[in-house]
Order: structure tokens, then sequence, then C-alpha cells
């Protein structure tokens, strides 16, 4: 059986700030090895671990985790419009594994998966159609929040049914994406103006002009961040370390324990989307014992992101 693993942030920011010449020739490199590694590897199924940031998922139904049946790019940050290549077979029956699991989750024929999703796949596969995939959501952006045990047993779950069922003896890409540390201006329903609690309610499929405004807030919060008054936290390098030790020595127990407002705290609003990167190991630590093969991580303020890879394999 073979199962490969890749934890990659993300951040929209790619195509629209420039951080040192040095640092964005590094990184696009290593996200050009990871697109060789997965040609290579050649999966017969991508199941996606990914977030949502109020362009997909919103507060008129928002579940603690999805699985996408049927899916299309939200298209926010110029990634899509566009259809998803879904395994709907596999999707169905992942949902049933899970729910007779006793997990909480929810399934979609409609779902929109935005740059969380849209941008590691077609970084890594060149479109967004290329493998069979399964994306599941897990939110990560409105509170309240699933607990980070929720991630690992989601996680647990998903493991058992790709040892289990027939994926057995396929060639499994699993793949989380989010994190690590870094602070977008990702509204809140909590204190909310009027306006803003309408869109976090029913924000789906927004005007041209709308998106854009709401994308440019994010390239000043990132403009802004090396200034004294950025309302933005700082990219915690030290926190996102640390977290990746967590994630290759498997230290569920340290990951569970974590607490909203620890993440929040030292990780900032998108910190929490560590959820995905955590079900992701949860279920290739459920198939077998795995071993790292490549970690990668630099602090990129000018994407306002702790910016990480890391590539696993299951040992059996």
């Amino acid at each position: 059986m073979s199962v490969k693993l890749i934890c990659l942030s993300h951040t929209p920011l790619i195509e629209f700030a420039s951080p040192p010449k040095g640092i964005r020739d590094t990184t696009m490199k290593v996200i050009h090895d990871l697109a060789q590694q997965v040609d290579e590897y050649d999966p017969d199924l991508i199941i996606t671990f990914g977030p949502d940031h109020f362009n997909g998922f919103f507060y008129d139904m928002m579940p603690a985790a999805c699985v996408g049946i049927r899916a299309e790019a939200a298209g926010d940050w110029n990634y899509g419009p566009g259809t998803i290549n879904t395994d709907e077979e596999t999707a169905l029956s992942l949902t049933q594994s899970l729910l007779n699991d006793g997990l909480g989750i929810a399934c979609s024929y409609q779902m929109q998966a935005d740059h969380g999703v849209t941008q590691p796949l077609t970084f890594l596969t060149g479109s967004l159609i290329k493998y069979p995939t399964v994306p599941i959501f897990i939110n990560c952006a409105a509170k309240p929040l699933p607990p980070m045990r929720f991630a690992t047993q989601l996680g647990k779950a998903v493991g058992r049914y790709i040892k289990t069922s027939n994926l057995k003896n396929k060639r499994v890409l699993i793949l989380g994406t989010g994190g690590l540390s870094h602070d977008p201006p990702t509204p809140q329903m909590q204190g909310a103006n009027t306006d803003t609690e309408a869109f976090l309610i029913a924000g789906k499929n927004p005007t041209a002009d709308s998106r854009n405004a709401r994308q440019n807030h994010v390239v000043v919060a990132a403009q802004e961040l090396n200034q004294t008054e950025s309302s933005s936290l700082k990219i915690n390098a030290e926190w996102d370390r640390a977290l990746m030790e967590k994630y290759q020595q498997a230290d569920f127990d340290y990951l569970n324990a974590m607490t909203d407002s620890e993440i929040s705290s030292m990780g900032g609003r998108g910190g929490h989307e560590v959820r995905c990167w955590t079900a992701a190991f949860a279920a290739l630590a459920e198939i077998s014992e795995y071993t790292i093969q490549d970690v990668y991580y630099q602090q990129i303020n000018e994407w306002l992101v702790g910016f990480g890879a890391i590539t696993a394999k299951t040992v059996c």
C-alpha cells in the first residue's frame, strides 16, 4: 500500500506581493519540486484537507467539516472558476464511513472550494482536474471552531477508510493545506456591523468589485506587517518550527491539547488552519508509521505567512 503526504502552506499573495528574490526563488523551487514529486508518484486519488476564508462556506450553514461530493473553485484570487475533478463514488463511500464512525460531518454536491484548496492543487498538479480528488473542508475560521482533537479524529477516520477500503491497493496522496502562523484580516461575526454580518451569513458569489475590495484588505495587511501600526499579529517563526517538529514526531497528544486561545495568540487568526495539517498527519499515522522526507520553512512577511512544507510517506 502506497500513501504519500504533502502538507503545504498557501498564500494568495504569491502573485500580488514580492518578497526578496532569494526567498521567493527558493520557495517557488520547493513548490516546483513538490509538483515533480506528485507527477512521479502519479496518484490514483488525492484527498485534501483544506480550510475556507468565507468564500465557499458561510454562517447560513457552517459545518465543522464537509466532504465535497462535487466541487467547484470559488474563483477567489484568480483560482478558477472551474470544476474540480471529484471522485463522487469514493466521496460518498468515505462520507458514509465517517458517519458510521460517529463523526458529525456534512457532505455537499455543490461545494465551493477557495484558494485554500485550489491554489495547492493548481501548484502541485497544474490544474483542478488532473487527478480524481476528494476535498474535505475543515472549519478553521468561523467560530465556534471544532477542537483540535476533532481534526485528529477526522484524520484517523479517513486513514481507517483508506486502509480498509478498495483504496488499499491504490496510490493515495493526502494533501493538508493551510497555516502556519498568519493573521489576515478575516472578518469575524463577533462585533460585526450589519453589512459584515450579512456577508458572513450569506456572502456566496460576491460581485467582482466586492471580492476585489476584500482581497485588497489582505494585500494592505501584508504591506503593513513590518510597520509598527500593523493590526495583524506578527508571523511567529518559533511557534511554526516547534509545531512542525510535533508533526514530524506524530505528537498528537500535544496537538490535541492546543486551545483556540493559544492558537490565536501564537499563530494568529490564520493559525487555526493547522487543523488541516493535523487531520492529514493523523490520517497517515492511522495507516501506518511514517517517515519524513522533506521539511521546509520560511517566514515571508510580504506574503503574510509562515510558509511551511513537509512531505512524508507510509513505511508499509
